[in-house]
């Protein structure tokens, strides 16, 4: 999980090669992104497409043709660039959920928030809100359900009596690989 976080950080930061590298690395170590990875991009494809609207918009800059309701040369660059950083996300975030997940998720976030309790934060609140939001999210809805919820007619589905979170053992490669990521965003950061 804090491997991932990094990548999510890291992203902001990278252009064309960077993203392309972290794409390739989350593709070969785990093909079977791809799959889920295509369906988050149908799926934000109005994000995505909204995205590169009001970046290309509003970045100033030479009008393309010199038309002055075109984007401009530098806002269509820069929409592109971020519209990948959006299909990177997509990616890594289909990586996590092949590689852990949706117990191993519940467990790595319940791990990552556990340190927040001492300021008397319920974290185990916030991880079973996501655990029946993530349920919630694998029950296919009839079309058009939305507009159902918003004048109250919805149907609403029980949800689980219980949640199990299954929390793995901290091993020392775990504290190793924790400072190595940590070096490295830093680093990163600094540079």
């Amino acid at each position: 999980m804090v491997l991932w976080l990094a990548g999510i950080v890291a992203i902001q930061y990278l252009d064309y090669p960077g993203l392309g590298l972290m794409l390739a690395a989350a593709v070969f170590s785990t093909p079977a992104i791809c799959r889920p990875w295509l369906g988050y991009v149908r799926r934000a494809r109005w994000l995505l497409l909204s995205l590169w609207l009001i970046v290309a918009f509003n970045t100033p800059g030479e009008a393309l043709r010199d038309f002055s309701w075109a984007p401009t040369y530098e806002g269509m660059a820069e929409a592109n660039l971020q519209a990948v950083r959006l299909l990177a996300m997509l990616a890594l975030l289909a990586w996590l959920f092949v590689r852990l997940g949706r117990d191993g998720l519940l467990g790595g976030l319940w791990g990552v928030l556990y340190p927040l309790r001492c300021l008397g934060l319920d974290t185990g609140r916030l991880v079973i809100r996501l655990s029946l939001v993530l349920e919630n999210l694998q029950t296919e809805h009839e079309k058009g359900a939305w507009k159902k919820m918003l004048v109250g007619e919805a149907r609403f589905v029980d949800g689980p009596d219980s949640v199990r979170v299954a929390m793995p053992h901290w091993k020392m490669a775990d504290t190793l690989l924790l400072i190595i990521i940590a070096m490295i965003v830093l680093g990163g950061l600094l540079l």
